[in-house]
């Protein structure tokens, strides 16, 4: 029995050898030898920072094509060659990157309930999205710390997480936990390329801002008396500082929360702070730049939209050429801006800081007359950006407006910035109420003349920014409100001596919001005028779009502007793209400045992807649940004041820049009355609410 058992359990082992035998001639694999050549050019680490389970495995998908030769987010630029070379392949070097907390809550965010037993920010928000009271910011409960394989991430006093560039390998791995996205990793490219997304940490001031900029990070880091790190955040996404610093209306500090307490804060001032440090410095600070595309891109029009464009194409590595039709650069900065309020001097200096990264230019060629979209693509340019302003100035639609001595804003300023100014004679009528109506009554004061501004609706209703309709008055322009003008006056020669004009009365509100003007019947009157200036309006001049009386391809509305998608500012023509006045009308600096970058971003994407991502997520409006008004636990603290360089004749007879930089002091008291906001959170001064324990302030 015994024998015959030990017989059968011998058969079946020798049969199970055989099978075994065959099965492993069939399902033999032979392993690919690269495999272990890749896992012996990497560092051995066995980190899991790669996302493939140790060096075996990023080795495997190596071969297998899953994964490129810098796989190894360790070993670097050294390692992804020695890869490349097994593999025959070369090796492209990456953007540095780094992870990037964007969250400005910890202690502040206010706590909506607490959780018991719960550590993990994922399960947190598992439960009701979490227990912050910001729906957006950082739940603090460290996830991205416990995943980050090189210790480079840590939780700070402030209960948000810090990362130390210095060990941080842009593998990922906080991204894909933090449930909120409050964790990027970001390159320079992805940095120039962001637009504001509502799940940002975004503050009033950022979401009101047309050109995006990190308001609060730069305050901050003039307070720190990093000027330099705060001429870099500005630049990443404004790279006309000095401009902006001299002539933006500020519609950040209209929103800025600290306004609710006192004054807003002078964000404005502190920009204009920094700038001038960079240009009095000696030095320009460095702009960093990705390497070359070889991508040849068209700027039509040199004007603030142009000029922006074309310093993001050549910061994001394409090669763009503005075309102006003008002398000189600068479109209306140049040209509709007067000298005491934008030094031309300062704008050539900001201007040739864009031309040194590489940026070609072309002066005095017109588009539509010297060359055309066709002739471009002729000499290689694959994309083209129409950024031409609005340079016509609007009619008043009254008898003789076309008589000699009358002029319209735009082309009195253009005119006298050529150097080539009328002879305004002793009084001066200048019609309407916006900047440009301000500049060219402040212009005609320092040439001698007796000015009235005739508008035809109350000083409360007029565009123009409050400091300049009050710095006209100071300077002598006599306003003459509720008056529209019906007739201009001629003399013997048929030329203008004067303007009739009729008393308005205020209506109903019209579509601008504004009380609309009715006339009131038999109140006409004439003013006695040697020159008058039709300051009522703006629109583009599009006749270079129709080429030798051709049908124009690009759709365009009434009010001459372009038509494209507000999102891409991508036209009707795959490789046209638009933005600034032509696009919008007249409107802000910053506003074109915020259109180039979007454009320059929809090029990017064009010539490297084909295609042009728009998130769902997008920030367009104003996000209404952060524009609380109650601002509690915050003490009054006040705002500084923009010095004048000149006053009296000084200042009203020549045309010597107006106003100065705030001196350094000033600029670090002033960044320190910044509440530092995030959607929800602000700081508070802990002094302002001495009954509230500290550990219940937030």
């Amino acid at each position: 029995m015994i024998l015959s058992s030990m017989l059968v359990l011998f058969g079946l082992g020798l049969v199970s050898a055989l099978v075994l035998a065959v099965a492993s001639r069939l399902l033999f694999v032979k392993e690919d030898p690269r495999i272990a050549q890749v896992e012996g050019a990497l560092p051995g680490a066995n980190c899991g920072g790669c996302g493939y389970p140790g060096c075996a495995g990023a080795a495997a998908a190596v071969v297998s094509g899953q994964a490129d030769a810098g796989v190894c987010v360790v070993g670097g630029m050294e390692t992804a060659q020695k890869v490349a070379a097994i593999m025959g392949l070369s090796v492209v070097e990456r953007e540095p990157q780094l992870a990037v907390p964007d969250c400005t809550g910890g202690p502040r965010a206010e706590e909506a309930f607490s959780y018991e037993g719960v550590d993990d920010c994922r399960a947190a928000a598992m439960l009701y999205g979490g227990s912050k009271r910001c729906p957006e910011g950082c739940l603090g409960l460290g996830s991205c710390v416990k995943v980050c394989p090189f210790d480079a991430i840590h939780m700070g006093p402030d209960n948000l997480p810090h990362v130390n560039p210095a060990e941080c390998r842009a593998c990922g791995k906080c991204v894909a936990v933090c449930p909120r996205g409050v964790i990027s990793v970001l390159g320079l490219t992805t940095r120039l390329l962001h637009l504001n997304q509502t799940n940002d940490c975004l503050p009033p001031c950022r979401q009101k801002c047309p050109g995006q900029i990190n308001i609060p990070r730069y305050v901050e880091q003039v307070r720190q008396g990093d000027y330099e790190g705060a001429v870099a955040t500005i630049r990443e996404r404004n790279p006309l500082l000095l401009v902006c610093g001299r002539v933006c209306p500020r519609p950040c500090e209209t929103v800025c929360r600290r306004g609710n307490v006192d004054e807003p804060v002078g964000i404005n001032m502190l920009k204009r702070f920094v700038a001038d440090h960079e240009m009095h410095s000696g030095t320009r600070f460095p702009v960093p730049v990705a390497k070359d595309t070889g991508r040849k891109v068209a700027v039509i029009g040199g004007g603030p939209a142009g000029l922006s464009c074309a310093f993001f194409l050549r910061r994001l590595g394409h090669s763009p050429t503005i075309l102006e039709a003008m002398p000189e650069l600068g479109g209306q900065l140049r040209y509709g801006i007067p000298e005491y309020r934008l030094p031309k001097a300062v704008l050539d200096w900001e201007i040739q800081g864009i031309l040194d990264m590489g940026v070609e230019a072309r002066t005095g060629v017109r588009f539509g007359k010297d060359f055309s979209i066709d002739s471009l693509k002729t000499e290689g340019f694959e994309a083209f950006f129409l950024g031409i302003g609005a340079w016509e100035h609007s009619t008043m639609r009254v008898d003789n407006e076309d008589a000699p001595g009358v002029m319209g804003g735009t082309e009195f300023l253009t005119t006298h910035a050529l150097g080539r100014t009328p002879e305004v004679g002793k009084r001066v009528v200048v019609v309407g109420g916006g900047n440009t109506a301000m500049d060219a009554a402040r212009t005609c004061i320092r040439l001698g003349a007796e000015v009235t501004l005739v508008y035809r609706r109350s000083r409360k209703e007029m565009p123009a920014n409050a400091e300049e309709v009050d710095a006209a008055e100071e300077e002598g322009v006599k306003y003459l409100f509720l008056a529209a003008p019906t007739r201009v006056v001629l003399d013997g020669n048929g030329r203008a001596k004067g303007l009739e004009w009729q008393r308005m009365e205020l209506g109903e509100p019209d579509a601008s919001g504004r009380r609309r003007p009715v006339p009131v019947p038999g109140s006409e009157t004439v003013i006695e005028a040697d020159f008058i200036v039709a300051a009522i309006g703006q629109k583009p001049d599009i006749s270079c779009l129709y080429e030798d009386g051709k049908a124009c391809p690009l759709e365009t509305t009434k009010w001459k502007t372009i038509v494209a998608n507000p999102d891409t500012l991508q036209t009707a023509v795959e490789s046209v793209f638009t933005g600034g006045d032509v696009f919008t009308g007249p409107d802000l600096v910053i506003t074109a400045v915020g259109a180039g970058r979007k454009a320059a971003r929809s090029i990017h994407y064009l010539l490297t992807e084909g295609r042009i991502p728009v998130s769902e997520k997008t920030q367009r409006e104003m996000i209404p649940w952060t524009l609380f008004k109650e601002v509690p636990g915050v003490e009054v603290k006040a705002r500084a004041r923009m010095p004048h360089l000149c006053e009296g004749d000084e200042r009203t007879c020549t045309f010597s820049e107006v106003e100065g930089a705030i001196p350094e002091q000033d600029a670090l008291k002033e960044a320190a009355r910044c509440l530092q906001c995030g959607l929800l959170c602000y700081n508070r001064d802990i002094d302002a609410n001495p009954e509230v324990p500290l550990d219940q302030v937030h």
